[in-house]
């Protein structure tokens, strides 16, 4: 299974750095990143692998959140993103 991560703020050092540690402390893999730099605003979505996540999904969350305060952080299970984008 895997999870989008998108996050959004303020461009400052480390963002990608934070994110990728968060993620390996507790097994999700990053199978792929995109991020720009939009003016002074930086944005990034991350798609992760959470087959070997060692918390559950809302720790996670809560997680990713935490430790990227001053940025808006969403992070959404593979189920729910493909049954939104569902026609």
């Amino acid at each position: 299974m895997q999870a989008v991560i998108t996050v959004i703020g303020k461009d400052k050092v480390g963002i990608l750095a934070t994110a990728a540690t968060e993620c390996a402390k507790v097994g999700a893999n990053i199978v792929d990143v995109d991020q720009s730099i939009l003016q002074d605003f930086f944005t990034m979505v991350m798609i992760v692998n959470i087959d070997g996540l060692t918390v559950e999904f809302e720790a996670f969350k809560q997680q990713m959140k935490d430790s990227l305060v001053d940025m808006e952080v969403y992070v959404m299970h593979e189920d729910i993103f493909n049954a939104m984008h569902k026609i």
